[in-house]
């Protein structure tokens, strides 16, 4: 059992397919299927099931899947911290943004961070909290920008800012005459929200849970713009962070009672290697938050 041939299956075990992983890899596909069929023979196991086209891991293909991630990764990693000794300055950062923060957060960060560090290549992922997260655990990006609510112990994070969410509604909504609302109030209007996974969503599907009440939403979208034009024309109210909404905005906001304040946080795995270029982007972002 070799580095390679785990490397092949894993990539095997993602795509579902000899011929996807082989392109992925960059190598022929009777290499793959060879390099497998070894793997097997080695270990005395059958390890992925194939019938016709349809590719599955078999028992004991599953469980050497959650080691051959780590080895996979652990390889990676200490390859890239023996750069880095050489003196590698280039580098490549992959972060994981959520929409809302990726659309109004986070666009002059990046735009400054490539201004100082011009070598270093942006890979930015736009995802929900849920997702982000799982791919920072698979190793699929190296720093995930998530909400600060129950955190697996294999990720460590920092507090990047912390930001209200806000009850937004149009200019001539009743709410707008209110200082403040309700959760009991909130529910009894039609919704605008993001889809199921967003921090956006799961902070109302939590406190509709919490009111023993069913939202009721009209309209479902990731797409901001969209969201903040339905809410202008009247046709339902929705929820942003306090700094999505600007003066052009012809939406109100108010908080609600009690307030939601949400602490965002920037992640990586505690077991992984953080190359010099994620530590220049963590260290960056994470200045870029105490100035506010």
């Amino acid at each position: 059992m070799d580095i390679k041939q785990l490397r092949y299956f894993v990539a095997i075990a993602e795509l579902a397919s000899f011929t996807k992983a082989a392109e992925q890899l960059g190598v022929a596909q009777p290499a793959v299927s060879m390099a497998i069929k070894k793997l097997e023979t080695d270990l005395g196991l059958t390890l992925i099931h194939r019938a016709d086209r349809n590719i599955s891991l078999t028992d004991e293909g599953n469980r050497l899947l959650l080691h051959a991630r780590k080895i996979v990764q652990s390889t990676d990693d200490a390859l890239l911290e023996m750069q880095e000794l050489k003196g590698f300055e280039r580098g490549e950062v992959r972060v994981g943004i959520p929409s809302m923060l990726g659309s109004y957060y986070f666009p002059p960060i990046l735009m400054a961070f490539r201004n100082r560090f011009p070598d270093i290549s942006l890979k930015v992922i736009e995802g929900g909290t849920w997702q982000l997260q799982k791919m920072l655990e698979n190793g699929e990006l190296d720093l995930g920008v998530i909400v600060a609510e129950s955190l697996p112990e294999s990720l460590e994070t920092q507090r990047l800012l912390q930001q209200e969410m806000k009850v937004v509604v149009a200019t001539d909504h009743l709410f707008s005459k209110k200082e403040y609302v309700t959760p009991a109030e909130f529910f009894k209007e039609e919704l605008v929200m993001f889809k199921e996974g967003y921090f956006h969503r799961r902070i109302i599907d939590k406190l509709a849970e919490e009111a023993g009440v069913k939202a009721n939403i009209g309209f479902e979208t990731n797409l901001i713009p969209l969201i903040k034009s339905i809410t202008e024309q009247g046709f339902g109210i929705s929820t942003m962070l306090s700094m999505v909404i600007s003066d052009e905005d012809q939406l109100i906001t108010r908080s609600f009672e009690p307030s939601i304040w949400l602490d965002l946080t920037i992640a990586w795995r505690k077991d992984s290697y953080l190359s010099k270029a994620n530590q220049a982007f963590l260290e960056f972002v994470c200045e870029q938050g105490r100035d506010i």
